[in-house]
């Protein structure tokens, strides 16, 4: 068989059993991907004079630490301004109805309210009952003993997989470029060099973007005094995996809110003041120091890229999607360079590069 054929079966095997164990894989490819994530840290300390498992174990305790401070300050604060807002909720439909509604019917002649009301009570309830269907997942989950136990199982599993395969991530990766055929050893080294350039300028530099960003907006709003700063911040820094829409989503959100609360044109100027420092801060220090001249993926392509992987694959779908995508992106990259050096595309480079040449010498000769 060709080597071509190979690989293409290659794939479709690893494809076909990420299918049939879609629901088994979760845990291992989430700890794959924080090992990813945190193996510099860890080679860091390893650096800096510690063994290895000495190294991973202190990772490993300040990502607890950090991750108890989440749960026991962050997501109670969270929860609550949830509750909050589905409490504000009826008075911003008041307000829509009573006042804006008929300034959109005298400009323009439709009347939103019949609309509205059904927006309304659709969306009172579904906020209303969002606690009741956790509630009623989890004591499912509770009732039957077998899902309850995979479940509790699964979480587990992911620090165990990430303490076992960041402890020999070095080892594991030479093992893997030992399998790997001497005649393509050099070329797919390359290749994974520029994988590992894309990720680690999307997974890690967008991620610390991320959280930056969270940081700066939910502590600027709070300060402000906006209600439910710390949500909107929390789910700007979110969103902002994709350039541009973190901003205009927190944005939006933020101006109504301050536009109800404090009814002055001072609470918008404050919003957008927090906002011109993220963006700014943004541009001039995050942008440059974490994610440096490296190239990520194209919002787009992160965009069908988690739709797809969750679509066909679920939840190890969405974690394996950027992946994925960085080595499908890259592999593209190398044809089209592979093809912009082939004889096919420099001789049409070069017949262009001839043409206004003939096209000169043929007015030439038309001149008498």
């Amino acid at each position: 068989m060709r080597h071509s054929t190979w690989a293409a079966v290659f794939i479709l095997l690893l494809v076909g059993l990420v299918y049939l164990l879609d629901s088994v894989l979760m845990p291992f490819v989430a700890g794959m991907i924080l090992a990813y994530l945190v193996d510099p840290i860890a080679n860091k300390l390893q650096q800096w004079g510690m063994k290895r498992p000495l190294a991973v174990a202190s990772v490993f305790v300040v990502l607890f630490l950090l991750l108890a401070a989440a749960l026991l300050i962050l997501i109670p604060l969270i929860v609550s301004q949830i509750k909050q807002l589905g409490e504000v909720l009826p008075d911003i439909f008041t307000w829509v109805e009573n006042r804006l509604a008929p300034q959109v019917l005298e400009w323009t002649g439709y009347d939103v309210r019949a609309e509205l009301g059904n927006v309304k009570t659709a969306l009172l309830e579904n906020w209303r009952d969002a606690g009741g269907y956790l509630a009623q997942a989890l004591t499912s989950i509770g009732r039957s003993s077998a899902a309850f136990v995979t479940w509790i199982t699964y979480v587990a599993l992911i620090p165990v997989v990430t303490f076992y395969l960041l402890l020999d991530w070095d080892h594991l990766l030479a093992n893997l470029a030992d399998l790997v055929p001497r005649h393509y050893a050099r070329d797919t080294a390359r290749l994974a060099k520029r994988c590992d350039a894309v990720l680690a300028a999307f997974l890690r530099g967008q991620l610390l973007v991320m959280l930056s960003l969270g940081v700066i907006y939910a502590l600027g709003l709070t300060l402000i005094g906006l209600n439910f700063g710390l949500l909107i911040g929390v789910v700007s820094g979110l969103v902002s995996i994709v350039p541009f829409l973190g901003f205009i989503v927190g944005l939006g959100v933020a101006l109504v809110v301050a536009f109800f609360q404090f009814e002055s044109w001072w609470g918008l100027v404050g919003v957008l003041g927090v906002f011109s420092v993220g963006q700014v801060m943004e541009s001039v220090v995050l942008q440059p120091k974490l994610l440096g001249d490296k190239i990520g993926l194209h919002p787009v392509a992160v965009i069908f890229a988690v739709l797809a992987g969750g679509s066909l694959f679920g939840l190890t779908g969405v974690l394996l999607a950027l992946p994925a995508a960085a080595v499908i992106m890259v592999l593209l990259r190398e044809v089209i360079e592979r093809y912009k050096n082939s004889e096919l595309y420099g001789e049409a480079k070069l017949t262009n590069a001839e043409s206004p040449n003939r096209l000169d010498h043929d007015r030439d000769r038309e001149i008498p």
